[in-house]
């Protein structure tokens, strides 16, 4: 990251302000490398079991992220309203880690292959093994009280993440077998308090994304399709027989905002709406095949060889309404609605630099919604958490569900604590179970795009579970 225009805004306001905003630069000097480091470090790993990672802090994930949008309790506001900042004194960084555990099992129920009229061999192979991979999920934020007007903020962290792996002879081999989608996030923040009710707060986002996709190649099946069985079988190109692979790696920068509003109806009510862009990856990258026949590569005038690869990714906006209540100096309740606009995720396509026809897979997805509230009650140092949510899917239907993603509706059951350890620390853990609706896959070898990957059809057993922990330090 290249952090000259950050210091050059700092030196301009440091002018202003003198010594205070000499403090200022100093700490985001030192801090800022550090916390690149850290989420470097994690991010390699930042996959958890659904597309985009709402475990943004800790300190939420105990009241399942209600109040999201207002609650501004700590500097992980910066990702859920940036406004919230004006609620933070001084000077802090929180650094917090989610570790993920999602359990994905699939029992197929009948699985079809296109040639199984005529030869009798349905889609063979087992049920794939635990589908879902741990992951860690990291985040780190920095914000500091420039004066009573003006808040800074630097936010870093990994908003989207998908892992996947399943046995590489599992009956979906043609649709997935590895999926990795990694991001690295990196956002600088402001807010302005306008009046004593109302703050408002924006940030800017540069964002990395790295995805690695593999899957299985029938080219038994492909061979039949082109020339025939007394072709193809003295070569022993059978169909389910002859298997080779893909493997799809690319990577992407995009751009985006995120914009926040927080009005504060009384000292105990407060509402905040916040609102973040979709960001653009147009990703490009290799495409590596293996045990490709000379027979398939002749016949396709050299496709199924290595070759260059791109496709266009468009992760989607989100907004998001919370609404905070103190009804007396311990306790607290809180809910909020957020929307994600994933109806932007209508297909995945890859371009082949070779002249291969398009990689396909139709989505079709709708947009989601999340409901959730929750409740804090603080006795002394202690701040103890309980939450409830629901989210939906955003997949439309079992038709268009992939093993890639074999997401579904989910109820969130979440705890946490916190503990004030002196006026400089403070120490916050949380624990979340879903609970998701058995997923179905109901794939058909007459859509053409799933011909030769076979009508996968079956259920997974699935849930996860979410451990944190999260470190708060002001200077």
């Amino acid at each position: 990251m290249n952090l000259k225009i950050l210091y050059a805004a700092g030196a301009v306001i440091y002018k202003y302000k003198g010594g205070l905003m000499k403090k200022v630069i100093f700490s985001v000097q030192y801090a800022v490398p550090v916390m690149l480091l850290f989420v470097l470090v994690l991010a390699g790993s930042a996959m958890g079991a659904g597309f985009a990672l709402i475990e943004q802090s800790v300190s939420g994930l105990g009241n399942a992220f209600a109040g999201g949008s207002a609650g501004a309790e700590d500097a992980s506001t910066i990702f859920f309203n940036p406004a919230g900042l004006t609620r933070l004194s001084g000077t802090q960084t929180v650094g917090g880690a989610h570790l993920v555990m999602p359990s994905a099992k699939f029992q197929n129920e009948g699985s079809t292959h296109a040639l199984q009229g005529i030869t009798g061999v349905p889609l063979r192979g087992d049920n794939g093994g635990e589908g879902g991979v741990n992951g860690v999920v990291p985040n780190l934020y920095f914000s500091t009280k420039v004066n009573n007007k003006l808040w800074l903020g630097l936010g870093i962290n990994a908003p989207f993440g998908l892992s996947t792996d399943y046995d590489n002879n599992w009956v979906g081999r043609y649709h997935a077998i590895t999926s990795e989608v990694m991001t690295l996030n990196i956002n600088p923040s402001f807010a302005l308090k306008v009046s004593d009710r109302l703050s408002v707060g924006a940030g800017f986002n540069a964002q990395y994304l790295k995805a690695k996709l593999s899957n299985a190649i029938d080219y038994g099946t492909l061979c039949f399709s082109l020339a025939g069985p007394s072709v193809c079988a003295p070569q022993g190109l059978m169909p389910q027989a002859a298997d080779g692979t893909v493997e799809l790696k690319g990577d992407s920068w995009g751009f985006g905002y995120n914009l926040g509003l927080l009005y504060e109806f009384s000292p105990a009510t407060r509402m905040g709406i916040a609102y973040r862009s979709h960001v653009h990856h147009k990703v490009e990258g290799d495409a590596d095949f293996s045990n490709t026949p000379a027979f398939i590569v002749g016949a396709t005038r050299g496709w199924f060889t290595d070759t260059d690869v791109n496709a266009s990714v468009d992760l989607p906006a989100s907004a998001s309404i919370s609404l905070v209540h103190q009804i007396n100096p311990q306790w607290e309740i809180m809910a909020d609605v957020t929307w994600t606009q994933w109806s932007i995720f209508d297909e995945l396509r890859f371009k082949f630099e070779s002249g291969q026809p398009d990689g396909v897979t139709t989505e079709k997805w709708r947009d989601n919604y999340r409901y959730s509230g929750g409740i804090t009650y603080k006795p002394g140092n202690w701040k103890f958490r309980a939450g409830i949510a629901y989210d939906t899917t955003p997949v439309r239907g079992a038709e268009y569900r992939t093993p890639r993603i074999p997401d579904g509706n989910r109820l969130w059951l979440a705890g946490g604590l916190g503990y004030k350890i002196s006026d400089r620390i403070q120490v916050d853990l949380g624990y979340a179970h879903l609970f998701v609706d058995d997923p179905e896959i109901r794939k058909s070898v007459t859509t053409a795009e799933d011909t030769l990957r076979g009508g996968l059809r079956g259920t997974y057993d699935a849930s996860v579970d979410i451990i944190s922990a999260q470190l708060r330090f002001a200077f």
